[in-house]
């Protein structure tokens, strides 16, 4: 994976997300890369990349043992899951984000290198989620991040264990996303042994793919599990565990990234430990919202 250092950043916490500044003709050249001058990190894509090898290799629609990626069903788990783009749908999706519970009913976690760029000092301003999303189908539409709140320690030296945004949308068609998708429970201080499933969007591909595997203890602050084919675009993807078929959540314990912006090897990924900072930093962005 490629990992790049990060130097002369400005501190901020919470940012107002304003009207993209990049024009593009996508009349002319629908998957051209945009000059916003984001570059991936750890386990996001690169915006602008057209998908290419699409679901390669993997089992569609059946859960595989585990620690082995494959197709997931459509589901209201996994429909609350999504993609995000720069702008709109006509790049390449280079993260991954989902719907958490908050009295806003308009929140999504992801990971910090998603949603902000240390090389500016800002965060990416022109997001756009799109929940379900397959072979360019959007069961919901495009929602747009209007709000990017993540911790200033990690704008300021992307500190790996602060490697988490919250991302406030705006409503569409006079709802709010839980009030559509309902929502999943933020999980802190869970510790480090759970089973989890891990649901992403590889930028090659314009699928989710899926893995489920026990979660173990890399170091204090951060979560590591071994899962298959977790590459570039799975970042911010949720690591979700307790989920209940009879009230449709689970609680979400972690979001790729951290160690390594998530990990080098597509086999083994990471992410920050929830603990109380994160549990500040749900609440500020509640606050803000």
């Amino acid at each position: 994976m490629r990992s790049l250092v990060r130097n002369s950043i400005l501190p901020l916490t919470l940012v107002i997300v304003g009207t993209a500044a990049v024009v593009r003709d996508a009349a002319e050249n629908p998957h051209a890369a945009r000059s916003s001058g984001r570059s991936a990190f750890g386990k996001s894509g690169e915006p602008g990349q057209s998908p290419q090898g699409q679901d390669q290799d993997l089992p569609a629609t059946a859960p595989a043992k585990d620690g082995n990626a494959y197709t997931p069903r459509r589901t209201e788990e996994n429909a609350r899951i999504g993609a995000v783009f720069e702008k709109d749908d006509q790049g390449a999706h280079f993260c991954t984000a989902s719907v958490v519970r908050s009295p806003g009913r308009n929140m999504l976690i992801t990971a910090a290198h998603c949603a902000f760029d240390p090389d500016s000092g800002q965060p990416l301003n022109d997001l756009v989620f799109a929940p379900g999303y397959r072979n360019g189908n959007e069961p919901t539409g495009l929602w747009k991040v209007s709000k990017v709140v993540v911790d200033d320690r990690w704008a300021k030296s992307q500190d790996e264990d602060l490697d988490v945004a919250f991302l406030a949308l705006d409503q569409k068609d006079g709802k709010d996303i839980q009030d559509v998708l309902g929502g999943n429970t933020l999980g802190i201080n869970r510790g480090f042994d759970h089973k989890v499933k891990i649901t992403g969007y590889p930028t090659s591909h314009d699928t989710p793919i899926s893995c489920q595997n026990r979660t173990t203890k890399f170091s204090d602050t951060q979560l590591s599990i071994q899962c298959s084919s977790l590459e570039d675009g799975t970042s911010g993807s949720p690591w979700l565990a307790d989920y209940d078929p009879k009230t449709h959540t689970g609680t979400v314990i972690g979001v790729l990234g951290g160690h390594e912006g998530g990990g080098e090897q597509d086999d083994v990924s990471y992410a920050a430990y929830f603990d109380d900072d994160i549990a500040k930093l749900y609440r500020r962005a509640q606050d803000e919202d």
